[in-house]
Parts: C-alpha cells; sequence; structure tokens
C-alpha cells in the first residue's frame, strides 16, 4: 500500500528527505497489513547490524543467502514498526542482484528522494533550490510545472558523492472522469472545485478550448497550488453543454 507522500519541501536537504521517507514508510504500515515489502539502499553496516536508506534497522541475522552486504549495495526488505521503540525494523533482507553486472554492486547507486519543483530554468532544466535535473530524465507525458511533488531517483558516486538525476516522475497521480470545469480565469482554471490547471501547462485534444461546465476526463498529479493540491496535467472533453 504504498502512498508515495512526503513532508520534504526540498529534494537535497537531508533532514528533511529522511523525514519524508520515514512518513513514506509508515503509510506502507497502516490499515491492516502489517509487513510490507520495500526496495532500498544500504546506507550504513557493521559486523552486526545496518541501515536501509537510514531509516530502516536490520540485524545480520535476518540477511538471507550470508550475503555480506556494503554501503550502497540495492536489497529488497520486508518491514514491520518496532512495537518499542515505533521505528521500522527489516525481518528479512534479500541482496538486489543485478543480472547485468552479477554482483548486486555498481560503480554507483541509486537514491530517491522527494521534493518540489520550485522555479523552472530558462532552456531545459528544472531547479529546486540549488539543485537541478535535465527534462531528458522526466517520465514520459509529464512536464515538470512549479509546486509540482515529484519522485527524483539519481546516481551517487560513492568515491565522491557527486549525484546526477536519472529519473523524474509525479510523486502522485490520478484519474478523474466526468467532471465538471467550475472556474475559469485567464489562463488558469479548476475542475470539480478541487483539480488546478493551467493552459500554460496542460494537454489538450487539437482544436479543444475549455469552458466552464464541460464535462471532462482529467489526468492529476500532485501539486501545491494555492489553496489546491493538485493539478491537471492533461484533458479531454467529454461533453459540452
Amino acid at each position: 500500500m504504498f502512498r508515495f507522500i512526503s513532508r520534504a519541501l526540498a529534494f537535497w536537504r537531508r533532514r528533511d528527505s529522511s523525514e519524508g521517507q520515514r512518513a513514506q514508510y509508515l503509510r506502507l504500515l497502516e490499515g491492516d497489513t502489517r509487513l510490507e515489502t520495500v526496495q532500498g539502499v544500504v546506507t550504513k553496516f557493521c559486523s552486526d547490524y545496518g541501515l536501509i536508506d537510514e531509516l530502516i534497522y536490520f540485524s545480520s541475522d535476518v540477511v538471507t543467502g550470508n550475503v555480506l552486504l556494503k554501503v550502497g549495495q540495492k536489497v529488497t526488505a520486508v518491514v514491520e514498526e518496532d512495537k518499542t521503540s515505533h521505528g521500522l525494523k527489516a525481518i528479512k533482507v534479500d541482496a538486489f542482484h543485478d543480472h547485468c553486472r552479477g554482483d548486486g554492486l555498481s560503480d554507483s547507486y541509486s537514491r530517491v528522494s522527494f521534493g518540489c519543483i520550485t522555479s523552472p530554468v530558462e532552456g531545459a532544466n528544472y531547479i529546486d533550490h540549488t539543485s537541478y535535473f535535465s527534462l531528458d530524465v522526466v517520465c514520459k507525458d509529464f512536464e515538470p510545472y512549479q509546486g509540482d511533488r515529484v519522485e527524483v531517483e539519481f546516481s551517487i558516486q560513492p568515491d565522491t558523492q557527486s549525484r546526477k538525476a536519472v529519473s523524474v516522475k509525479p510523486l502522485r497521480h490520478k484519474h478523474v472522469h466526468e467532471v465538471c470545469i467550475t472556474s475559469l480565469h485567464g489562463r488558469n482554471g479548476v475542475i470539480d472545485e478541487s483539480i488546478f490547471f493551467t493552459l500554460d501547462s496542460l494537454k489538450l485534444p487539437d482544436g479543444y478550448v475549455p469552458r466552464i461546465a464541460d464535462v471532462v476526463n482529467a489526468v492529476a498529479v500532485e501539486s501545491i497550488q494555492s489553496c489546491y493540491i493538485w493539478r491537471a496535467i492533461s484533458m479531454t472533453l467529454v461533453k459540452r453543454w
């Protein structure tokens, strides 16, 4: 029951990122399901214990196959909440094997961060505080816009700790069907009184111009837009009154 909800407002602030990841992992354990499987990266490992993504504790006796893990290694873990510390602990850890390389390790390792797009850089990039990414790593059919909450995977070089974004996608998205356009103000508008849209970043069928009361289908992403938390990225007309 993955719900990618982050409290972070910046990509690369370590504290904010850790808080966001903790919130995400805790939400995995909501409801009736008490165990969840997650993928992460070993960020600390001593002789008999370690941490995954700096948040999930594991002991060496839960690592399968007697594998000696290393910092930077990708793993899959079965996670539960520790009733005593209220933290997260893994009861099973499997090394993630890269069949192309065969050893589960690479010259670099990946890390996922969550954040909010703060401003576009003219030309090809979008920037969040002091970090930026190229638009060529953005997932298909998603054009980042100021305020969008995103999930970014980037590659880290262990020797220099330099990082490069390799994938950018919306934190959450949803499809809505047969809802009405409830307001229009210049190039901006609102669907169903809850989903913001702007004609500056909205995919429309050729020739279609949105009007109030149009019944539409839309795809929306989580985004901070004034009093709204969703932004439509595409819209198609279903019925016009």
